[in-house]
């Protein structure tokens, strides 16, 4: 399924313990089975090969195609009944549906809910080490120079990338992403250099590539560790000189671009195993900063959880259901291996699936419940915090940043204009961070031997 004709509506498909989401369009036909033909393929026993369709015009309507274990929606008739919610079973009949409502296709639920809107994802921050994470993040966020996200999977890289950009001179401009480790090596130097028309078979029209789209703002490097080899020397030079060529152009194009890149892997240690240059490794490393896992940051746990209800909530159309201390419990004493991409997918199949007023313990996976509790988090990440001196830290930022500036004025011989756009800031904002640094400016052209 293409993302470029989607509506603002997405399929949730819930299969055991596993919550996968796919973008919906804005009209047509949808169907539904466990064969690959389908445009949503689920596979599960339960399901049939051709099971339902999900036709999409003003409204939702189901359509069951006569799937041997069925296809069930709520029995509206029984609506106010008391007791368990009645479904009432479809014989290659339809049936409208509102968003939020479950569809049973076998044993599997689907549901119709509203796409999230990722920049009003709220950013909580209970923990000593991340308060002193996020304030290191404002000030990198004012500097001119790149920043390393760091840390396990799903830590929430993006979100601080999204904090980090909302904080710098190009709140303004656009805010664009790109996971590294979701495409081929040839379709993501398409994605992320562009195109001219003709460039290879299929190239039927000329591509704007991720670079040049987040001229005025930041480009999120996600997944970095996994650029290829023969990508990141292209990428180096990107950096290097402000400017990307296109697959099959002559010249190059001006990037003005903010870059932060994040990554879950060791990259000095790539560097040393020679997977990752070092030259693009210390031109990315302008500042890291280094996310701790939610295990060792527990006061968020519960705050991200109601959090993760309420927007889950907003999203179906349903009143938030109460997190109960057993259930609350349960959720902080567990280690959370996928971090806070996980919490959110529990916390997302618990709403999914409660039709009641609380969510109870028996709605989390088996998992939860059957975990060991954790050991108490060592506090390593709050004492590295609290060690950290803010003017210390302040010092290194503006340090990395005079570097960063007066590189950019050698190169330029001296011209703060040329140097601005390398920097990819405006002359005006370069001036004003000579003077907050205390650097000299430049002599003009005609008095400096530069100029």
């Amino acid at each position: 399924m293409s993302d470029e004709p989607f509506s603002r509506h997405e399929l949730v498909v819930l299969v055991g313990e596993e919550l996968r989401t796919f973008p919906l369009p804005a009209e047509g036909a949808v169907t539904l089975g466990r064969d690959a033909s389908n445009l949503v393929r689920i596979d599960h026993p339960s399901v049939s090969r051709h099971h339902a369709t999900l036709r999409i015009g003003s409204g939702f309507v189901v359509e069951d195609l006569g799937g041997a274990n069925g296809t069930f929606v709520r029995d509206k008739a029984h609506a106010d009944a008391p007791g368990t919610e009645r479904l009432r079973r479809l014989e290659r009949e339809t049936a409208e549906l509102a968003v939020g409502e479950s569809v049973l296709l076998g044993a599997v639920s689907v549901i119709v809910r509203h796409r999230p809107d990722a920049t009003t994802d709220s950013v909580i921050i209970e923990d000593a080490s991340m308060r002193a994470l996020h304030a290191q993040a404002e000030r990198a966020a004012a500097a001119f120079i790149n920043v390393l996200l760091l840390g396990e999977t799903g830590v929430g890289k993006e979100v601080l990338a999204r904090r980090i950009h909302a904080r710098s001179a190009r709140a303004a401009g656009p805010f664009v992403g790109v996971n590294c480790a979701a495409f081929s090596e040839a379709l993501l130097e398409g994605e992320l250099f562009g195109f001219e028309k003709g460039a290879f078979t299929g190239a039927s029209q000329a591509r704007v590539g991720l670079f040049e789209a987040a001229t005025g703002g930041s480009i999120f490097l996600d997944e970095i560790g996994e650029l290829p080899l023969p990508t990141q020397a292209k990428f180096l030079r990107v950096l290097e000189d402000r400017a990307v060529l296109r697959i099959g152009a002559r010249a190059p194009r001006p990037v003005d671009a903010r870059f932060i890149a994040a990554t879950n892997r060791d990259l000095e240690a790539e560097v040393r195993a020679g997977r990752f240059r070092a030259d693009l490794f210390y031109r990315l490393n302008g500042i890291s900063l280094t996310i701790p896992p939610l295990r060792e940051r527990r006061a968020e746990i519960e705050p991200l959880a109601r959090s993760f209800v309420r927007a889950v909530c907003v999203q179906l159309e349903r009143v938030p259901p109460d997190l109960p201390r057993q259930t609350l419990d349960l959720l902080s004493q567990y280690a959370w291996p996928g971090n806070v991409r996980e919490l959110r997918n529990v916390v997302e199949r618990a709403v999914v699936l409660c039709a009641e007023s609380s969510i109870g313990p028996e709605y989390l996976p088996a998992s939860l419940s059957s975990a060991k509790p954790s050991p108490p988090a060592t506090g390593a990440h709050a004492a590295v915090a609290a060690e950290v001196d803010p003017e210390r830290f302040r010092a290194q930022v503006d340090a990395l940043e005079r570097a960063r500036i007066t590189e950019a004025l050698g190169r330029c011989g001296g011209n703060q204009t040329r140097a601005a756009t390398l920097l990819g800031v405006s002359r005006r904002t370069l001036v004003a961070r000579l003077a907050e640094l205390d650097m000299p400016r430049p002599r003009k052209a005609g008095a400096d031997p530069l100029g």
